[in-house]
């Protein structure tokens, strides 16, 4: 998945884009909108913000894949005659609240609570300079795995080299106005200590919580206690930086940002947000507030939980498109980002690939591989799923590609590792997702007296096919062997030849029996792939009870 700096502005594409439905056009002609009276600005900014107070997660991840998608739908939109940056801006100043679940050694951590994260030793070793700084790096790291085109920022270095100065300065001036809007959004307790400022502890290093002793807008400085002893520091040159919900508002007006997405728990302080923005003289930028994602068991995924999937998990098992797939797929729908959902992902965005060719540019602008890859989807042709490879895999107990590939080159002869590398890659994913999470849970099961003779009359019934039967011949066989079983007939449905059709069980007991899961792809199309001569054996390995044993 690159990123391109080329945009296809044929007539056709315009045309279809100017009434498309997709999300990040609805998204770019609010950044339109917003300029309609003023005209744009050189630049129009869009920006992600990052907090790494732990390793990146996915959710991170898909806020710049996100946001790349509605800034690539805006070029298109204004016909790429508008200059537009997006900007990834690290929290990094922020102090270390908690110790995060996932680092080698928590006491290492103790002594640096509340310090900055761009100060905080870095647990995991190597030459960064932080904890914050190697967080950074592999945001970075993975970013450009993909291609992004970012610019990637520091909240250390902007505060310390003086780029939210003035900002702060005018922080400092409207500080009741400041106050005014965050007092009523808190409790008593928390009214009678708070301050928008945080300053960095000139003695201890750390980020102070403390109240406000004096705010002296003249001078540009802040008064407070600090271990006892009243200090007074000035707000510039990073020895003070903002609380959270201040500090949002701020950037905002210090960088002119357009467009930030955001999770829906970020939705209740939107408007303080825009309220600070506003306060400082600037334009809170247009939003978008997507749903969280959340693990196998619907807890929200959490950096310093580290109970989602992280970055490189999902790269170990599948493709990079994949992962973009699901980013662009029902962004305000809540959705479990946990090992399960991978080999989904994969083969719908083959699917999706697949079909663009043959759509017209209204369909190819809703299709998410137009969006993936910058309107430039590559040409693949894949002739085995990601789901058949992966019961491939578990009925042939393949460790390497080559017993894949044995399979694969006799089921469609021609294809091979050179002329498909694409599923030579998936080949390996799928060693790799079945060796670490589908085999651990196999369960199988011995067949009952129906089931025994369902599977009997199944053998009977593709040894009966010709040599070289395709997978529609095998699905077929299948289908004519379950209709004459009472227990798979389903009164519902109409078969072609006019009596009942066939319940969804039978094919769930096959693969329950046969590959000890509880669903598998079309029948038909795994005993192509794995041999009629093989899958008998299969079901005769089952028959004698060497499967379940």
């Amino acid at each position: 998945m690159s990123r391109s700096n080329i945009i296809d502005l044929n007539p056709e594409l315009l045309a279809a884009a100017a009434e498309s439905k997709a999300w990040p056009f609805e998204e770019a002609r609010k950044i339109i909108k917003r300029y309609e009276k003023t005209g744009f600005p050189e630049t129009v900014l869009f920006e992600t913000g990052y907090g790494p107070s732990g390793l990146p997660h996915i959710g991170t991840f898909g806020e710049v894949a996100r946001t790349t998608m509605v800034r690539h739908a805006f070029r298109v939109l204004t016909e790429d005659k508008v200059g537009t940056k997006l900007l990834c801006f690290s929290d990094d100043m922020d102090g270390m609240r908690k110790i995060p679940d996932n680092v080698p050694d928590r006491s290492f951590l103790e002594p640096y609570l509340q310090m900055p994260l761009t100060v905080v030793p870095n647990p995991f070793g190597g030459d960064y300079e932080s904890f914050g700084h190697h967080n950074n790096a592999m945001l970075r790291r993975f970013l450009d795995t993909f291609g992004f085109d970012y610019e990637f920022a520091s909240a250390t270095d902007y505060y310390k080299s003086g780029r939210f100065d003035a900002m702060l300065l005018k922080a400092v001036e409207r500080y009741d106005a400041i106050m005014k809007v965050m007092l009523p959004t808190l409790g008593p307790e928390r009214q009678a200590t708070y301050s928008p400022f945080l300053p960095i502890s000139p003695k201890s290093g750390r980020v102070l919580y403390v109240p406000m002793k004096h705010v002296d807008a003249k001078a540009g400085t802040i008064t407070f206690d600090d271990d006892g002893a009243e200090t007074t520091l000035p707000v510039t040159g990073g020895r003070v930086k903002m609380q959270w919900k201040p500090d949002f508002g701020m950037r905002w007006a210090a960088l002119g940002v357009d467009f930030e997405m955001f999770g829906k728990d970020h939705q209740t302080n939107q408007a303080i947000y825009d309220r600070i923005c506003e306060i400082l003289g600037g334009r809170a930028p247009e939003h978008f507030v997507y749903e969280l994602f959340l693990d196998d068991v619907g807890q929200k995924i959490s950096k310093s939980k580290g109970n989602g999937l992280t970055i490189d998990e999902w790269l170990t098992y599948a493709p990079t498109e994949s992962l973009a797939l699901y980013m662009f797929q029902r962004p305000r729908q809540a959705k479990k980002l946990h090992f399960d959902v991978i080999p989904k992902a994969v083969d719908e965005y083959y699917s999706f690939l697949a079909a663009y060719p043959r759509q017209e540019w209204k369909e190819k602008l809703g299709n998410p591989v137009w969006h993936i890859h910058d309107g430039n989807p590559p040409k693949i042709e894949l002739p085995v799923s990601f789901a058949l490879l992966l019961n491939l895999v578990s009925a042939s107990n393949a460790h390497d590609r080559s017993v894949l590939w044995g399979f694969i080159s006799r089921h469609a002869p021609g294809v091979t590792p050179a002329t498909h590398p694409e599923l030579d890659r998936l080949a390996g994913y799928a060693i790799r997702y079945f060796d670490d999470f589908v085999k651990p849970r196999k369960t199988y099961r011995a067949p009952d007296e129906v089931e025994r003779q369902a599977l009997e009359k199944l053998s009977a019934a593709l040894g009966a096919l010709p040599a070289g039967a395709d997978g529609e011949a095998i699905q077929n066989a299948a289908l004519d062997v379950a209709r004459r079983i009472e227990r798979y007939q389903d009164h519902s449905k109409q078969s072609p030849q006019g009596g009942p059709g066939v319940s969804v069980a039978f094919f769930q007991m096959i693969y329950q029996v046969l590959i000890g899961e509880e669903r598998g792809p079309r029948f038909g199309s795994f005993a192509a792939l794995y041999g009629i001569a093989e899958t008998r054996a299969l079901i005769q390995q089952a028959l004698e009870g060497a499967l379940a044993a």
